[in-house]
């Protein structure tokens, strides 16, 4: 399941590893947060170094869908619903200064774009309530946002009952754009390594990162992984994970000029591709939505296929290119933790929750974490980051919390239940499929890939849950705090650090 944006690309070479290198500053992760903070500090003069399990933009960054707005589906309503105006209009103002600073890089590096119409749309009568709340939401918050009738959107193929509008918002190749900042970073004499992955971080003695192949040392760590591959502040439990889906199509009668997200369920995110802020090549659409929870899904591969049908019914002529899915994180509070890690002693700093709205949000984050690193004083930020880094937890966000770990408990413990019912040997199960069994009081993941088959511990290193088969990109994937492992049991994301551990495979026919 590749993306449409990493199609025939080759993501920037690194630089050699040198174990024991020091540096100003080590960013883990080399998505968006990860090379916009690189960028951003070695603009000022600092030495970076930027250390990627995979390579650049290998997960959240590149499975976005390119939309880089400030209307963002619901997300306001939602953060408005039960908190301030004014930490929405900081919210709002920190994603503005972030959207500019992005689409300020692209213009430098000449990464090329689209301004287009976003719009946050309702699919029938039923969602009017919430489409309204939006743009009272987005109108306090200084967006010149403006409703829509069912009249007014007769131009949509989709069933549309109304939508809030926001003009002057932006589509962008989201990998390209990445690959750019990284290649910025190296050519400002800052290190970049990918295909390392860092296994543990430390504050004391001598602040460090250690990796298979040796430390590096800096004076100032910055994590942009996702959730934090560290377990310090419990973030994994402030926070819920999710996965959502995206299909490419080629349309020989053209697509629609705006963007859309509805803000009733299923989700359906509809965004244009042109040569300007995608890969060359005939009219594209790409479609996406259908989220869920990490691991608690009854069937991913048919959360693609409703897209694809979905799509079909109203652009009939689609032909489906691509589909892929992304890694997203909310925090419980609505609003993304940036900033120092606890018992970090202010050398440790993290960035993640940006609820499937990365393309502003890590450029505001990296602004933060840049003005942090460099000293900064409070009365020398803009006031968003003010706001923002001062804001106080509200009975609706431990109400959020508690029920997402009465969901992880309830997850735990059906896991271990299931497994203990089918006792091995199992049947060889068929191609892409997986299954969790027991043997011996402990739950095995066996599955058949690539016409291999494979057996792996199927409890999660972490905090011992109970993986589930991702039947749409045969992985195992935990139930609890959303780590991810391929079929041979390597760590993918998530809060894990190791692999899954190998187990002999006893299976029938």
């Amino acid at each position: 399941m590749k993306p449409l944006w990493k199609l025939d690309r080759t993501p920037p070479i690194g630089t050699p590893f040198d174990p024991g290198a020091r540096h100003d500053v080590i960013i883990v992760g080399a998505g968006l947060t990860g090379l916009s903070t690189a960028v951003m500090l070695t603009r000022a003069g600092l030495d970076v170094a930027v250390i990627e399990a995979g390579s650049v933009a290998e997960l959240a960054t590149g499975g976005n869908t390119g939309k880089l707005t400030l209307l963002q589906g619901k997300r306001l309503a939602e953060i408005r619903k039960h908190h301030s105006a004014a930490l929405v209009q900081a919210y709002v103002e920190g994603n503005r200064e972030g959207m500019d600073w992005l689409v300020g890089f692209a213009d430098h590096a000449g990464v090329s774009y689209e301004r287009r119409i976003d719009h946050s749309y309702a699919q029938d009568a039923g969602g009017i309530d919430s489409v309204r709340e939006v743009h009272e939401a987005a109108r306090e918050a200084g967006l010149e946002t403006r409703m829509l009738t069912r009249g007014e959107l007769a131009g949509a193929a989709f069933p549309a009952a109304g939508a809030v509008a926001l003009d002057d918002q932006v589509t962008i190749d989201p990998a390209l754009v990445t690959h750019a900042l990284a290649d910025e970073l190296l050519s400002a004499g800052g290190t970049l390594h990918t295909g390392v992955r860092v296994t543990a971080t430390h504050a004391l003695p001598d602040p460090r990162v250690e990796t298979p192949l040796g430390p590096l040392f800096a004076d100032h760590i910055v994590i942009a992984t996702g959730y934090p591959i560290l377990d310090r502040g419990l973030y994994f439990a402030k926070m819920r994970a999710f996965r959502s889906y995206c299909v490419s199509f080629r349309l020989p009668g053209g697509v629609p000029d705006s963007t859309f997200i509805s803000v009733d369920s299923p989700t359906r995110s509809i965004r244009p591709v042109s040569d300007a802020d995608g890969p060359g090549g005939p009219a594209r659409l790409v479609v996406g939505g259908n989220g869920h929870s990490v691991g608690r899904s009854d069937g991913e591969t048919a959360a693609i296929d409703d897209l694809v049908e979905w799509t079909r019914r109203y652009f009939p002529d689609a032909e489906e290119t691509h589909r892929w899915s992304a890694q997203d994180y909310q925090s419980n509070n609505q609003i993304p933790f940036v900033g120092a890690m606890p018992r970090g002693l202010g050398r440790i700093r993290f960035a993640t929750g940006y609820a499937k709205w990365g393309l502003s949000n890590a450029p505001a984050a990296a602004l933060r974490l840049t003005a942090e690193i460099l000293g900064a004083n409070w009365h020398d930020r803009p006031s968003w980051m003010v706001k923002i880094g001062t804001r106080l937890t509200v009975p609706a966000d431990l109400a959020r919390g508690a029920i997402e770990g009465a969901k992880v408990a309830a997850a735990a413990t059906t896991g271990w239940v299931d497994a203990e019912r089918r006792p091995v040997p199992v049947p060889k199960p068929a191609e892409g499929e997986g299954v969790v069994a027991n043997r011996s009081g402990r739950p095995v993941g066996i599955s058949t890939v690539d016409g291999v088959t494979r057996a792996v511990s199927a409890v999660c290193p972490h905090l011992g849950g109970v993986l589930d088969w991702n039947d749409a990109e045969c992985t195992w994937d935990c139930p609890l705090h959303a780590s991810r492992f391929t079929a041979d049991g390597t760590r993918i994301e998530g809060p894990a650090l190791q692999d899954l551990k190998p187990v002999p495979r006893k299976v029938g026919g």
